[in-house]
């Protein structure tokens, strides 16, 4: 993948900078994107318009020489590393190790993200070299709009998801019901039960997660309540899972909401309610909208039966309190956002569609897929039917 990066050079030539500086290991996005290149401890990239440049260890020269999108890729024993360690400390050693790879390429001015680490500032500063911050975050906004290999990583991803939420699905489907408690295998069927069936079903399909939501009844009411303990018959149980591919990086995310046993009538409502606020939702996708109309496209369904929304009250905790959904890709939320401050939606842009109705005296409802804006609308990238009761 070649990303186009032009907009970062015209923000570079705004700035009147020479280049963009990253110091980071692959875990900040940003850096991944830009470089190319996967690695566990910090490493330098800098981005010129003319070519893009890695200052990595020994350990990595050859991995980074292999795998990166780099034009260059120097080491820090280039630069005289250890000895520059000896005499001035490892702090101050590798400042200047950095300033003299700058010099190399003619830079003498560099702009860096808000993120940027103080002390890789203050220090090539003290080198001589200027470092400002970007006013805009140029490569997340880069980033959010996806080339066709990006958006079938995601897919992938998604569907991974798919069989995770399936195994999920199933297992809640297989258990019996004592005393208005599920069990399975003669064992309450806890949150963490079902966690571990998502994770290990992910595992075998090339995915990972750090957590994940299983949450039942009034936990499900925090939307970011990640559950624990048994679960209940006639309780909503909403999963919420978004596992990462361990070769791409891409993420996937996905949202069902379940009742083992009988809904009562009001979940019934809210489901059916959260269903229609849903596909409202979807209709509002297109090139041109903004993530805000999609966004008030789902409040307007609810605040229509009565439910607060933040739009119609900023302070309620109850209802809909939540943005209806956000971009995803390398980070499980991105830009663009579907909220009240989502800007345009263009093609290439992949995003989450996710309303939903919390209320701890009834439980939580929420219903996501993951979606690609198209040239003449979306394309829904998830796969997997919505209901509500298994028997």
């Amino acid at each position: 993948m070649n990303p186009d990066l032009s907009p970062l050079a015209d923000a570079l030539a705004e700035a009147e900078v020479d280049g963009y500086l990253l110091d980071a290991d692959s875990g900040e996005s940003d850096q991944l994107y830009l470089s190319g290149f996967d690695a566990p401890d910090p490493f330098v990239t800098l981005y010129t318009p003319e070519e893009t440049a890695l200052l990595v260890s020994g350990l990595e020269y050859g991995r980074a020489t292999e795998e990166s999108r780099a034009d260059e890729v120097a080491r820090l024993s280039d630069y005289g590393f250890q000895e520059k360690v000896g005499e001035y400390g490892r702090t101050e050693g590798k400042h200047r190790v950095v300033a003299e790879f700058l010099d190399d390429y003619g830079v003498e001015s560099v702009a860096a993200p808000e993120r940027f680490p103080l002390g890789t500032a203050d220090g090539v500063r003290e080198q001589g070299v200027s470092v400002e911050v970007l006013d805009e975050d140029v490569v997340t906004e880069i980033r959010a709009v996806k080339t066709d290999e990006e958006v079938e990583h995601v897919h992938a991803a998604q569907r991974a998801n798919e069989a995770a939420m399936r195994a999920a699905e199933e297992l809640l489907e297989s258990a019996t019901v004592e005393d208005g408690v599920l069990y399975r295998d003669g064992e309450q069927l806890t949150s963490e039960r079902v966690k571990e069936e998502i994770e290990v079903t992910l595992l075998r399909h090339g995915c990972a997660l750090d957590e994940t939501i299983v949450a039942c009844g009034a936990d499900a009411a925090g939307p970011h309540n990640r559950g624990s303990g048994p679960l209940r018959a006639d309780e909503t149980i909403v999963i919420d899972i978004f596992p990462r591919d361990k070769s791409t990086k891409y993420h996937g995310d996905m949202t069902r909401t379940f009742v083992k046993g009988e809904a009562s009538e009001e979940v019934r409502r809210r489901y059916d309610l959260t269903r229609e606020a849903f596909e409202a939702a979807l209709d509002a996708v297109e090139p041109g909208a903004t993530g805000k109309e999609v966004h008030d496209a789902v409040c307007d369904v609810y605040e229509r039966e009565g439910y607060d929304t933040l739009r119609s009250d900023p302070a309620a905790d109850t209802g809909f309190i939540h943005s209806t959904g956000h971009g995803i890709g390398l980070d499980v939320h991105e830009l663009p956002r579907v909220s009240p401050e989502g800007g345009e939606l263009k093609p290439g842009h992949v995003v989450t569609i996710e309303p939903g109705l919390y209320d701890p005296e009834v439980g939580g409802i929420r219903i996501e897929d993951l979606v690609v804006v198209t040239e003449d609308g979306y394309e829904n990238l998830t796969d997997y039917p919505i209901r509500l009761e298994l028997a």
